[in-house]
């Protein structure tokens, strides 16, 4: 183009044999426009004289002014023409494109010039969240779900029975149906205690002047109970607490106990019996508690203090896994057994002593059987290996799909199950199904991923949740963040009650602001005080292994009656009953969905972590205060507490410090923000006791764990100085404060970042 430019000038002109012209275009690389440089040689004689050379130059010098101002103009021209051509074309170019985007999507969109280069909103806001689940859920039909998978009335769906796999396949395939970005399922075997196939349990009156009479071949047992066989004088101890035991005004050693069902777990009975020589259990349902239950009707429990498979503590179950023979150091060294109340009823009019008024028990209860009088318990359960599913479903995070927020529910059930395993594993697929439509037409795309769980043999200890967890530990911690908790989350209409993480407290207190109870309106923050209301989650619950085992913050909630829901582990837990003791159960379904559905949206939407890590240290301080009781028990074994306050400082500081480096992070940079996240991520997680095996303990957590190395029962040691010195070991109890105080100085050190940002004036 530049030789057909000169030749078109040289033409214009006539041509000039004695001068010429030398241009050349660059682009410079501090704007868009050419800028043109032009050179000039003009060749003459040059001895010519120099009289002639000045009166012919004048002239020519002239029409080579004139030659170089047109030149310029007509290049001017046409690197204006080349530009505004090349940027028309481009032009065209987009809007061709954005006219086929608009027929392969068939939403057509008018983008104006003004708004090429407005960016577009990627996500929706929280408002709009709230308003598309509540949408949502008004369209669900909770308890038809319900229905439907209680709808075999007296059927039991026990761990790897028929009936609990045909449920796992169904649960896949509603998954599947959803659309959810990945379906899978994970497979253990495990072992579980089941009633023996050939001879019964019994209680038997062994009487010093008759015949032997049998009271009872209960059809409900307690599995992980030694099968043995005992005899001795029965004592009733109430509802089994420690405290009870310590009340007692009858010796508990050599003896049976009876206890009532209610206040603490199964295993919490019978590690409290076993701790003060009990040799063996009896558990009943007493009128006062249980007013409606019938008075033949069995239930069903577990005995092992812990959760998952007892026979493989601390390691997954999986398939062809070969390891040395071991069990639960949680496993009962004594038979136990429920009965029936009438059983009960039958023995107290053999015994003799009038039980505490502050038991608030029916008038038919006794203290003690009667000297002549003994009673035999034979239990004859065995261990069966059972394969065991669960099942999950995933939505996948548009922008950290490897940080996820788990929603779980137990399918299995000892009977029908409808309050126990029914109503939360209705609400698992209804949440599943809402949330992927959330995804797909409602424009939701959380940044982070949901993961829905079905649960099995969570009747015998929570058993799938943590052979799942036990499996995939070492990365779990730095990828799940948040354990939501569905098992019975509707027992009633009158109070909501939570368990869980301190994390998480804050985020439930907004969500408890934001719904509504369905029966009278108001809203669900009802006490300013509410959390120090909550309750530590006890074995029972699926949360528990999550939060004390794995260390990633869990929660738990329900709504309920004062009393606890009488048909669990029943055959009685019918959908029939359920609805019957509960009418309004769709309306408080709708509202544990919308409590769990907020939960999730808040945790994946918001670019920042909503972990409140500022609870921990009231949790500290706490702790603090507890120990300043014993100030003079610690300074007379010559001690001091200086170092657990310097580590609670620490902790207040990182703390401070990390909510600074929030507050001046730029909120889009999610690069700053992911660091900051997996900062807050980690916080649970290194509460757990780095000092003791997750084999022998496997619940570490320093506040909500068990064994030793908590700080309940450093607390508890000192309490037993005072009691009683002589048991009291002054060295263990050094190692006990030691150790706790270095896991909470770790966790400041790990909060507070990089090694180079921690300011440790321990």
């Amino acid at each position: 183009m530049m030789d057909q430019a000169r030749s078109a000038i040289s033409n214009l002109f006539g041509g000039e044999p004695l001068s010429y012209t030398r241009f050349s275009l660059a682009r410079q690389v501090d704007g868009d426009s050419s800028h043109v440089e032009m050179k000039l040689a003009v060749d003459e004689e040059e001895n010519a004289d120099n009289n002639m050379k000045a009166s012919v130059r004048k002239p020519k010098r002239l029409n080579g002014r004139v030659y170089f101002v047109t030149v310029a103009i007509v290049i001017f021209f046409l690197i204006g023409f080349m530009i505004g051509y090349l940027g028309y074309c481009k032009r065209v170019e987009k809007d061709n494109c954005v006219k086929l985007a608009e027929t392969e999507t068939g939403e057509p969109e008018t983008i104006s010039e003004t708004e090429e280069d407005v960016p577009k909103p990627s996500r929706l806001y929280w408002a709009d969240l709230k308003k598309l689940l509540s949408e949502k859920l008004d369209t669900i039909e909770f308890t038809e779900t319900i229905k439907q998978l209680s709808q075999n009335t007296y059927t039991s769906r026990e761990a790897g029975s028929q009936e609990d796999e045909n449920l796992a396949y169904y649960i896949e395939n509603q998954f599947s149906e959803f659309k959810l970005s990945k379906v899978w399922r994970d497979e253990h075997y495990v072992k579980i205690q089941v009633q023996g196939r050939v001879a019964q349990n019994s209680v038997t009156i062994m009487n010093s002047k008759g015949s032997p009479y049998l009271l009872e071949n209960p059809d409900g047992y307690v599995a992980y109970s030694k099968a043995a066989e005992v005899t001795g004088k029965l004592v009733h101890a109430n509802f089994g607490t420690k405290k009870d035991f310590e009340e007692l005004n009858y010796a508990v050693n050599g003896s049976l106990v009876i206890v009532r069902a209610g206040e603490i777990t199964f295993a919490e009975k019978v590690a409290n019996a076993q701790s003060f020589n009990a040799i063996g259990v009896l558990i009943y349902m007493d009128k006062n508690k249980f007013p409606i239950v019938k008075a033949d009707l069995p239930f069903f429990g577990h005995a092992h203090l812990g959760t998952g498979d007892p026979y493989t503590p601390g390691f997954p179950s999986f398939n062809h896994t070969q390891f040395p023979p071991s069990q639960s150091s949680g496993l009962p060294n004594i038979p136990v057994q429920t009965i029936s109340r009438q059983a009960a009823e039958y023995l107290f009019g053999n015994m003799e002593g009038t039980c505490p008024s502050n038991w608030n028990i029916d008038s038919s209860c006794k203290l003690e059987l009667s000297q002549n009088q003994n009673v035999k318990l034979v239990v004859k359960n065995e261990l069966k290996e059972t394969r065991i599913l669960n099942i999950f479903g995933l939505i996948k995070g548009f922008e950290e799909p490897d940080r996820y927020v788990i929603v779980g529910a137990q399918r299995d059930a000892w009977g029908p199950g409808a309050a126990k395993s029914g109503v939360g594993t209705g609400l698992l697929l209804k949440l599943a199904q809402a949330f992927s439509d959330m995804v797909t037409k409602g424009g939701f795309k959380p940044s982070r991923s949901i993961i829905f769980a079905s649960w099995s043999a969570g009747d015998f200890g929570a058993v799938g949740a943590t052979e799942w967890l036990e499996g995939y530990l070492s990365s779990l911690h730095l990828k799940a963040f948040t354990y939501i908790n569905l098992d019975k989350v509707v027992l009633g209409t009158k109070n909501f009650k939570v368990s869980g993480s301190p994390l998480l407290y804050a985020l439930m207190e907004k969500t408890m602001q934001d719904v509504r109870h369905p029966i009278d309106g108001k809203s669900l923050y009802r006490d300013s005080n509410w959390i120090n209301q909550v309750e530590k989650l006890s074995f029972d619950n699926a949360a528990f292994p999550f939060l004390a085992y794995s260390g990633i913050p869990a929660v738990s909630f329900c709504f309920c009656e004062d009393e606890d829901y009488p048909y669990l582990g029943t055959s009685l837990d019918t959908y029939d009953e359920l609805i019957r003791k509960v009418p309004e159960l769709n309306q408080m379904v709708r509202a544990a969905a919308e409590v769990a559905g907020q939960l999730i949206i808040r945790l994946t939407h918001d670019i920042e972590l909503g972990l409140d890590y500022d609870m921990y240290n009231n949790k500290i301080l706490s702790f603090v205060k507890d120990l300043n009781q014993f100030k003079a028990d610690i300074k007379e074994m010559g001690l001091s507490l200086q170092w657990l306050y310097s580590a609670r400082g620490d902790y207040f500081r990182a703390t401070s410090r990390l909510t600074t480096d929030f507050h001046n992070t730029e909120k889009t940079n999610r690069f700053v923000m992911r660091a900051i996240n997996d900062r807050i991520m980690k916080v649970e997680y290194h509460f757990l006791s780095p000092y003791v095996s997750p084999r022998e303990s496997p619940f570490r957590h320093i506040f909500w764990g068990s064994g030793p190395h908590t700080l309940s029962a450093l607390v508890e040691n000192l309490k037993l100085r005072q009691r009683n010195i002589s048991a009291f070991n002054e060295t263990f109890f050094k190692n006990q404060l030691a150790l706790a105080t270095w896991t909470i100085q770790g966790v400041a050190n790990a909060l507070s970042g990089d090694i180079w940002d921690i300011d440790n004036e321990f």
